[in-house]
């Protein structure tokens, strides 16, 4: 355990002013999501535009990938979340209807596939399998809450609990405590999330 801690230790205080600010942004920008607050995409965005950064630096080239993907989608999810239809209302929290609980898990088992072909085949990634299921699951939860759909923080839950050693392992000790208050705020999200649809249809 004492060896758990001494490379904690050693790991916060050599890391990078850069990781913290990416850090701070990450977290602000899922705090705001569990509020249903639009500073979601902008705190969301400089947060992953600086992790494209670190996670190549890193080795993580699927994470790398991915931050870049979050950037078009929370520009996406930016739009979909302020863009008013014909009756002038926005989008609200809803559950996956069953044609998106397919597309959700094969899209995330196809991407999976895909992205550990690329990384093992391609890339000198050291954890090709990981990163790929990280990657996967985080790309499709990023499209479900751009969506505002409940699931989406079940696939945050599932990637985090992945992350956090995965990070750690890579050195990134300050990222790996990002990811368990992520999992701490993404458990709270899904709980508010499903009481609000839950009040919206009373």
């Amino acid at each position: 355990m004492s060896d758990f801690f001494d490379l904690f230790y050693h790991s916060l205080t050599h890391t990078a002013w850069l990781e913290a600010v990416a850090v701070l942004f990450g977290l602000l920008s899922v705090w705001y999501a569990r509020k249903e607050n639009i500073l979601v995409f902008p705190t969301g965005i400089i947060s992953v535009l600086i992790y494209v950064y670190i996670c190549f630096f890193a080795g993580l080239y699927a994470d790398m990938g991915i931050n870049g993907f979050y950037f078009v989608m929370s520009v996406y999810g930016w739009y979909k979340w302020t863009h008013r239809n014909s009756e002038q209302q926005t989008i609200v929290i809803s559950f996956n209807s069953a044609k998106q609980h397919v597309i959700s898990i094969a899209g995330t088992i196809a991407f999976f596939v895909i992205l550990y072909f690329v990384l093992s085949q391609y890339t000198d990634s050291t954890v090709p399998a990981w990163d790929s299921a990280t990657t996967a699951i985080f790309i499709v939860g990023m499209w479900l809450m751009a969506l505002k759909k409940v699931e989406n923080w079940i696939f945050w839950i599932i990637g985090d609990l992945v992350s956090i050693p995965l990070y750690f392992y890579k050195g990134l000790a300050l990222t790996s405590f990002q990811f368990t208050v992520f999992l701490v705020l993404a458990v709270w999200g899904y709980i508010e999330w499903r009481q609000k649809v839950r009040e919206q249809q009373l």
